[in-house]
């Protein structure tokens, strides 16, 4: 379970990163990062939406999200990032962990967990921007 947190952690971290007025002032290790962590997390939202644990709704949010964070000018990170999101892999920071197989809760109960985090996140960036 603290892998999963992790993995919110630095979904967290890469949305926040995106709603601060200067991204210049990020490093660029720190924006890829997100950037990658973000990708990552919308194959999984698209992984479970597949599985009928979740519709479709956080992972267009999601794509709104990572639109918000300056992609780097080699995209090919964040797609394999999200392909292995794709594939029920959290993928972050190095470390790759195969969902069906992690401890804590099921597949189901986390699905439905990083959904509303994100749609919560998406919510709060839309109060932001208005």
């Amino acid at each position: 379970m603290i892998f999963y947190k992790s993995l919110i952690t630095v979904s967290a971290t890469a949305f926040l990163a995106s709603a601060t007025p200067s991204f210049a002032q990020m490093q660029p290790d720190a924006l890829k990062a997100a950037y990658q962590a973000a990708r990552n997390q919308l194959g999984i939202l698209a992984y479970c939406a597949d599985r009928g644990h979740i519709d479709g709704t956080a992972a267009a949010m999601q794509r709104k999200l990572v639109a918000l964070i300056p992609a780097p000018a080699d995209k090919s990170s964040g797609d394999a990032a999200e392909a292995a999101g794709r594939k029920g892999m959290v993928s972050v920071m190095g470390v790759d962990q195969d969902l069906t197989k992690a401890q804590g809760n099921p597949l189901a109960v986390y699905c439905k967990q990083i959904a509303e985090l994100v749609k919560e996140m998406g919510a709060d960036q839309a109060d932001q921007s208005e």
